[in-house]
């Protein structure tokens, strides 16, 4: 099977790619670039040894798309492409909803068109909004509260009415919490261009020196040391969820929404400690106001993944430490260092 992974150059895209090819499925990658670099698809090849078919189109492009289509095959598409920080959603909500919604919409009809209906979403926890009650489950009460998180919920309702239209569609809503580390080989992971926008690439650009110290967002929240907690992931557990995802829509049509996460939260100063024991180095940092768009506590409850997708995060908090520590330094410019 022929699998297309839309926004495939990026970070969790990348590691998807590897855990697809492994599982025997061929990919075919399309990718704007805004935030992503066509090294990261080459060092995939490195790491798989196959050939990838790499497409520099956005989606919204629905004429390149349509060009596309018609000359592969298309079994399943696994959606990625999408803007992604919490902070410049709130800055910038009319760009973040023609991204993110428009684009799907687009890539649905195109895939409507040409009858292909497995359909796998990159979704996110910021769905979940403020929870009332953690840890999370797949029937806690959806309210984002900010647009990114609004973006997202607008494209599961979205895909929710496609299904009540046309149940012989495949979906699969994948709902993150927070991916960190990389791949073991310490090829890919986690780039960024500017000053990061998540944590643990904010913690390895301080520990390598880059940035002079890290910015923690809010010290006064309801938690036991006042930081914010979060449920964080190894992204290549996470790129298996995306597989066994795969093939359970391959058996039926249905329409499955699923929380991806380990059920552990951690808050900024433990992710602190821990990155410094796994890097060896002191992490400066200084404790700023809160973040617009920004909670308190949020980690999932696993079981339904694991009883629905046969899925179960494996790794800990210290090789997810360990294997970002590995890729920031190896690759302390990201995608510009070059690998022969």
């Amino acid at each position: 099977m022929k699998v297309l992974l839309t926004g495939g150059a990026g970070y969790i895209g990348t590691h998807t790619c590897i855990e697809l090819i492994k599982s025997g499925y061929e990919v075919v990658v399309v990718d704007n670039l805004c935030n992503s670099s066509a090294d990261s698809i080459k060092r995939v090849e490195i790491i798989t040894g196959k050939k990838i078919s790499f497409y520099k189109l956005d989606i919204r492009d629905k004429n390149a798309l349509v060009q596309l289509f018609k000359r592969e095959t298309i079994g399943g598409v696994i959606h990625f492409a999408g803007l992604k920080a919490v902070g410049e959603s709130v800055e910038k909500p009319i760009q973040y909803y023609e991204n993110n919604l428009c684009g799907t919409i687009i890539l649905a009809d195109v895939m409507r068109e040409f009858n292909c209906k497995t359909f796998v979403f990159s979704s996110s926890a910021t769905v979940y909004g403020d929870p009332q009650t953690v840890p999370i489950k797949e029937d806690s009460q959806l309210s984002a509260v900010n647009p990114y998180g609004r973006s997202k919920l607008m494209i599961e309702e979205f895909l929710q009415d496609i299904f009540v239209s046309d149940d012989s569609w495949k979906i699969a809503i994948l709902r993150y919490f927070n991916p960190v580390g990389a791949h073991e080989s310490g090829l890919v992971g986690e780039a960024s261009n500017n000053i990061p926008n998540n944590l643990m690439p904010y913690l390895s650009q301080v520990a390598s020196g880059n940035i002079d110290k890290l910015k923690i967002f809010g010290g006064d929240y309801d938690t036991p040391d006042g930081t914010g907690i979060r449920d964080y992931v190894h992204v290549v557990d996470l790129a298996g969820g995306h597989v066994k995802a795969l093939n359970k829509l391959n058996k039926k049509p249905q329409i499955l929404k699923v929380n991806l996460g380990t059920g552990i939260g951690y808050s900024v100063l433990e992710m602190v400690k821990a990155f410094e024991l796994a890097s060896g180095r002191k992490i400066a940092f200084e404790i700023v106001d809160r973040r617009q768009g920004d909670i308190a506590i949020s980690y999932t409850d696993p079981s339904y993944a694991e009883e629905s997708l046969n899925w179960k995060a494996k790794y800990d908090l210290e090789k997810m430490c360990q294997d970002t520590w590995r890729w920031q330094s190896q690759n302390p410019d990201g995608y510009n260092n070059t690998v022969k």
